[in-house]
C-alpha cells in the first residue's frame, strides 16, 4: 500500500512549500538584543597641517644638504625643514612644524611646476588656504636691467611657449620674428587676444610690499661677478654690483639665449602686459605654478593672491660685445666649479637672503598676515 504523502501529486507539494516560504518571509523577524548596541566609533581623520609659507624651488644639485647647493638646499638647512613628507612627484616635501614653512622642489619646466603645485594643493595632509607661496629660483637676466647676482620681484609672468611659429627662414620678409600670438595673423598682432595662459598678473600690492621690505638687502659681491659684468660695456645696469629690483619674468621650456631673442622677450612681455610689464628674468616654470594656483584658488584650497615670484640672476640672457650668442651660451655652461652660469653660487645665496626676509616677516607676524595680505588695506 502506498503511503498517503506519496499519493499526493508533486505539484501540490510544491505549492504548499511555496506558500510556507512566503509566510515565513512576511513574518517579522525578531531582532537580537545585541544588534541594538551602538557601533564602534570611527576614528576622525587627522586635522590638516596649517602651512604658513610654501617655498617653491625648481631644482637641487645632488643631495638636499651638505654638498653643492641648488635652489633648495639653503632653505632646507637654514629654515630647519627637517620633517619629511613623501610626495608622489619629483621630490619629497620638507617641513618645519615650529614655523609652518614647507619646502618643495618641483623639477624643471612648466609641466613639472604645474603638476607639482597642483598635487600639493590637493594634498589632504595640508591646509594651504592661508599659505603664501614664494617661488625662489635662479634665472637669466636682461643686462639692460640688472647685473648677475641681482634679485628681481615679478608682478607679471609671461609664457613664452603658447604661440604660433614659422621658421625664420620661411617667414614673410617684413616680419621681425616667426613667432606670433595665437588668434592673430602676425607678430604682435592686434587686437591682442585675451590671455588664456599667456600672461598672469600677480598681486601688485604684495609684490611691492616684498620689494620695499627687501630693497636694501646687501647681496654682496665677488671677483667672478666683477669680471663677468665688466664685459657688458654699454649696459650700465649690468655693470652694477648686485641689487634688488622689481622686474617681470618670461617662462619658456626652451632655454633660449642671444641678443635677438632678448629683443623678442622684451617685446613679447610688453605685448602681453599692454606695456605695463618689463622683461627682466628668463626662467622655465613660473607660468606653470601660477596656472595651477589660479585653478586652485576658487576652490579655497590655495590663494592665488598670495603668490610671490623672486628670481635671481645666475647669468645674462644675451652675449656681451665681442662674443656671439653661441660662444657666450657655451661659456656660461662650461665654467669652473662655482662659476657655471657665471654666478650660480651668488644667485642661490641671493635668493635665500632676499626671500628669507619675507618668509621670516610673515611667520613672525602670522597673527596679522594669516588673514590680511601684506600691502592691502
Amino acid at each position: 500500500m502506498t503511503p498517503m504523502f506519496q499519493r499526493i501529486p508533486s505539484v501540490l507539494i510544491g505549492l504548499a512549500l511555496a506558500a510556507g516560504l512566503a509566510a515565513c518571509a512576511s513574518a517579522p523577524t525578531p531582532v537580537p538584543a545585541a544588534a541594538t548596541l551602538p557601533l564602534p566609533a570611527v576614528a576622525a581623520a587627522p586635522k590638516p597641517i596649517e602651512v604658513k609659507v610654501v617655498v617653491v624651488a625648481m631644482f637641487e644639485i645632488g643631495q638636499d644638504s651638505g654638498d653643492a647647493a641648488g635652489e633648495f638646499q639653503l632653505w632646507k638647512e637654514r629654515q630647519k625643514l627637517d620633517q619629511r613628507f613623501a610626495f608622489a612627484h619629483h621630490h619629497d616635501l620638507w617641513f618645519n612644524p615650529q614655523t609652518g614653512v614647507l619646502g618643495m622642489v618641483t623639477g624643471m619646466g612648466t609641466a613639472n611646476s604645474a603638476t607639482a603645485v597642483m598635487a600639493l594643493g590637493l594634498d589632504p595632509r595640508f591646509d594651504l588656504s592661508h599659505a603664501y607661496w614664494l617661488v625662489a629660483g635662479i634665472a637669466g637676466f636682461d643686462p639692460a636691467d640688472a647685473s648677475i647676482g641681482s634679485a628681481a620681484w615679478a608682478e607679471y609672468l609671461v609664457d613664452g611657449d603658447l604661440a604660433h611659429e614659422i621658421d625664420a627662414r620661411e617667414m614673410p620678409k617684413d616680419w621681425p620674428t616667426g613667432y606670433f600670438p595665437r588668434g592673430t595673423k602676425g607678430p604682435y598682432g592686434l587686437p591682442k587676444p585675451d590671455p588664456t595662459g599667456e600672461m598672469f598678473h600677480l598681486n601688485g600690492a604684495l609684490t611691492d610690499w616684498a620689494f620695499q621690505l627687501t630693497r636694501d638687502v646687501d647681496l654682496g659681491d665677488h671677483p667672478v661677478l666683477q669680471k663677468r659684468r665688466a664685459l657688458y660695456k654699454g649696459y650700465p645696469n649690468a655693470q652694477k654690483p648686485p641689487f634688488v629690483l622689481k622686474g617681470d619674468n618670461l617662462a619658456a621650456m626652451t632655454y633660449w639665449h642671444g641678443k635677438l631673442l632678448n629683443e623678442w622677450a622684451n617685446r613679447w612681455t610688453k605685448y602681453w602686459t599692454d606695456g605695463k610689464g618689463e622683461f627682466v628674468s628668463s626662467a622655465m616654470e613660473d607660468t606653470g605654478t601660477a596656472q595651477s594656483l589660479s585653478y586652485l584658488s576658487p576652490t579655497g584650497k590655495a590663494d592665488y593672491q598670495r603668490l610671490m615670484v623672486l628670481r635671481t640672476a645666475s647669468n645674462y640672457t644675451m652675449q656681451p660685445p665681442g662674443l656671439t650668442a653661441a660662444q657666450n651660451l657655451l661659456e656660461d655652461h662650461s665654467g669652473a666649479p662655482g662659476e657655471g652660469y657665471a654666478a650660480l653660487n651668488m644667485s642661490v645665496e641671493a635668493a635665500y637672503k632676499v626671500g628669507s626676509k619675507v618668509v621670516d616677516e610673515i611667520v613672525s607676524h602670522w597673527d596679522v598676515y594669516r588673514d590680511r595680505v601684506p600691502g592691502t588695506p
